[in-house]
């Protein structure tokens, strides 16, 4: 049986994968065009899967083309001449591989080429591919030269420019046909990121090749596969959560389906269902793996990357997502943020969007002790019903009059930018709440900035908790529709509206109202400035 695959490319006759069918013509249409393409995207995003089905598509299927596939990472650390000299070792490997894959035998006259010949630079590479390709027109029916470099971030930079420039003066020549007849650089950093002189552009013959993450329907088509090997449906709501958590990125899809179908224990007669797909994204939220570790330990990059994230998603007035920002590029670059459709900053998907909430949350606030009233009889479980369902509306009113118990202490709370700490204090207030029940929680809905939608499962019931910073009456009365319209696609008749105010002179608010059909309570919660003075106490 195959399985969802999370390590490393994925493989047809072992995992699901999706064809990117569309994505796939287009992409080997450019290399019949003989286009120098390059693709450039975050790690674990299915680069290096997709390529390979390209090459073998190719291999199989036309025989003029002889495609071969490098890769540099190992080399980032070498020297020009080292390099070069590993760069035409793997070169004659894979052209034998290749020969080997097509069914051809290599000629004396080809065997000779490759074992006399060596490439010691740039220029001695572009006349290597010169005489190479004499060869292959005199000898076979290739003669179409496709070269496929994966993670090109790793040549040396001493190096880079040279190797582009050389395979620039391929592209422009009038020679025809030209060898290589078709570059592919695959990578996770931009040609303009790898350092060149900035003053002078090596390649600017490239063709840009996007490779998106999965569509809803890519996503069902994944899932599709596997239903049709087991029997296991998934429910349509569970695909559409998937791909709405995730937004199609392909290792936490992949991810998430792995945990529903290999780790839950399920019974295969049984549909996956939404309970199901809480404990799964409730596993990943909080579980140890390569993507999030790689989201983590980039944000942690640079100590400017927090105060940017904390104010796209807490900032109503965002960032404008200008690539030119060597912040924001790099912040793209690792996948962390990307444009929305009014060009602002968005955080890439809700996932990320929680797990940066949680880099940047201190493990302990100091407030932990206040959180729960004197008079308290069975701490958080007082908030529960005799039915066993969570009552929401104290449960808030009790985080609010937390906040006004702590007063200035809010303050103290360490590294937490000051527009943030309200937020970040629900989060691991309700967070608490929902361990000790039982229940699970996370983003729902994020739209990049100023809003955040929480989700509260618990015994079989949903409870939305949307929060803001802020931002004057018509922005407080926007928000509490925004929510009425999610509590409509979410099949909900209720929803909690919780808005943090860092005016001087806030003006608190409790409020219940009925919404479009819809019972809303809301909250103005003020957030202290600063600490009083000596003369505030006196009086």
């Amino acid at each position: 049986m195959r399985r969802f695959g999370t390590q490393g490319p994925v493989h047809p006759e072992k995992n699901y994968v999706v064809s990117r069918a569309a994505e796939l013509d287009d992409f080997i249409a450019r290399i019949k065009d003989g286009r120098y393409i390059v693709i450039f995207a975050p790690r674990q995003t299915g680069k290096t899967t997709f390529f390979q089905r390209a090459l073998d598509i190719f291999n199989y299927n036309e025989s003029v083309y002889l495609p071969i596939p490098l890769n540099f990472e190992e080399f980032e650390e070498s020297t020009s001449s080292t390099f070069y000299n590993y760069f035409y070792q793997d070169l004659c490997d894979e052209i034998v591989n290749v020969f080997e894959k097509k069914g051809h035998t290599l000629s004396e006259t080809l065997r000779q080429f490759l074992e006399n010949t060596n490439i010691t630079d740039q220029v001695s590479m572009r006349r290597f591919f010169e005489k190479f390709e004499a060869l292959l027109k005199a000898e076979y029916d290739m003669h179409r030269v496709i070269l496929i470099i994966d993670e090109f971030d790793g040549i040396p930079q001493e190096a880079l420019v040279g190797f582009l420039r050389s395979l620039r003066r391929i592209y422009v020549s009038n020679s025809t046909p030209k060898c290589p007849h078709s570059v592919g650089i695959v990578g996770v950093k931009s040609i303009a990121q790898l350092n060149y002189d900035r003053s002078i552009s090596p390649f600017n013959i490239q063709d840009e090749f996007h490779l998106s993450n999965f569509t809803c329907e890519q996503v069902h088509e994944l899932l599709q596969q596997y239903t049709e090997e087991v029997g296991q449906s998934f429910l349509p709501e569970v695909i559409e959560s998937i791909h709405k958590q995730t937004a199609g990125q392909p290792f936490l899809v992949n991810r998430i389906a792995q945990i529903l179908t290999d780790e839950l224990d399920i019974p295969k007669t049984e549909s996956i269902t939404m309970d199901h797909f809480s404990q799964a994204h409730f596993q990943l939220l909080h579980e140890r793996n390569t993507n999030i570790d790689h989201l983590t330990t980039n944000i942690r990059r640079n100590p400017r990357f927090a105060s940017i994230l904390m104010r796209i998603t807490a900032s109503d007035d965002g960032m404008a997502f200008n690539l030119r920002d060597d912040l924001i590029s790099e912040l793209a670059t690792y996948g962390v943020i990307k444009s929305g459709t009014d060009g602002m900053c968005e955080i890439a998907n809700p996932i990320y969007f929680y797990c940066i909430l949680q880099t940047f949350k201190p493990a302990v606030n100091g407030l932990e002790q206040e959180y729960l009233p004197e008079d308290t009889r069975e701490g958080f479980l007082d908030y529960l019903s005799t039915t066993g369902h969570i009552e929401m509306g104290a449960l808030l009113d009790n985080f609010r009059d937390f906040i006004a118990r702590v007063g200035f202490k809010i303050l103290q709370v360490p590294d937490t930018p000051q527009e943030s700490v309200g937020r970040h204090l629900l989060l691991a207030y309700l967070e608490q709440f929902v361990r000790l029940v039982g229940g699970f929680m996370h983003i729902e809905v994020q739209t990049g900035r100023g809003r955040m939608d929480l989700l509260i499962t618990h015994n079989q019931q949903k409870y939305i908790v949307e929060t803001k910073v802020w931002r004057g009456e018509v922005s407080y009365q926007k928000g509490k529709r925004q929510l009425a319209s999610y509590l409509k696609l979410e099949s909900a008749i209720e929803g909690y509206y919780v808005v943090f105010d860092h005016r001087t002179n806030p003006e608190p608010r409790a409020e219940t109202e009925e919404i479009e059909d819809f019972k809303i309570r809301s909250y103005v919660i003020p957030v202290m400035q600063e600490r009083p003075s000596a003369e505030s106490f006196d009086n």
